[in-house]
């Protein structure tokens, strides 16, 4: 099931650079559910949105951990990778780190 976004986390540059990311890539759109996310209690189960995404590809995969990495630097990610995403995937993942860093 789809959730609305509270406004609240939308000024929290966090949650908006996820945000933008599951909303505008079609694959982490698809796991934008209550399954992964409880925006009431403002958590992610990073783990299973991991197993989930074992058979996606690779540039899949990058966005995923991007946006995982934007939310909480303890998830990891190596810049480097952007080099494997298209140029729309990469023009929003430059979209997406401008939420999270600022200007």
């Amino acid at each position: 099931m789809a959730q609305s976004f509270p406004v609240q986390l939308i000024k929290n540059r966090y949650w908006a650079s996820l945000y933008h990311l599951f909303q505008n890539h079609w694959k982490l759109k698809s796991v934008f559910t209550t399954k992964y996310f409880d925006l009431n209690a403002e958590t992610v189960k990073f783990q299973a949105l991991k197993r989930n995404a074992a058979p996606w590809s690779s540039s899949e995969k990058i966005m995923l951990n991007l946006a995982l990495h934007l939310f909480n630097e303890r998830n990891k990610f190596n810049l480097s990778d952007l080099d494997y995403l298209d140029d729309y995937n990469r023009k929003l993942a430059f979209e997406a780190m401008k939420i999270r860093f600022g200007s």
